[in-house]
């Protein structure tokens, strides 16, 4: 039982150190350079790309990658220098 505790508070510690790239929708880029973007940088298979691209248009925003912070950035500027709107939360 003790065992299943120090488990329990590791993993809650290692989700609370974990952060999200959320992009936003935008009335600039297109659906297929959204869906290309997410492929070619966040490594999004073709379904995944399109569901997310399908969320950010009618949702406003969808979560694209969690990670570490350090790990996130690169990405989330990739994505930036691409036109999209993105930020790490």
């Amino acid at each position: 039982m003790e065992t299943e505790v120090l488990v329990e508070e590791k993993v809650k510690e290692q989700i609370k150190d974990l952060n999200e790239i959320i992009l936003y929708n935008d009335d600039v880029n297109t659906f297929d350079w959204v869906i290309e973007s997410l492929i070619e940088v966040c490594e999004h298979d073709p379904l995944q790309a399109e569901q997310c691209t399908v969320l950010v248009h009618y949702k406003g925003k969808c979560g694209v990658k969690t990670g570490e912070y350090n790990e996130l950035e690169p990405i989330c500027s990739a994505l930036l220098e691409r036109g999209l709107s993105a930020e790490i939360t």
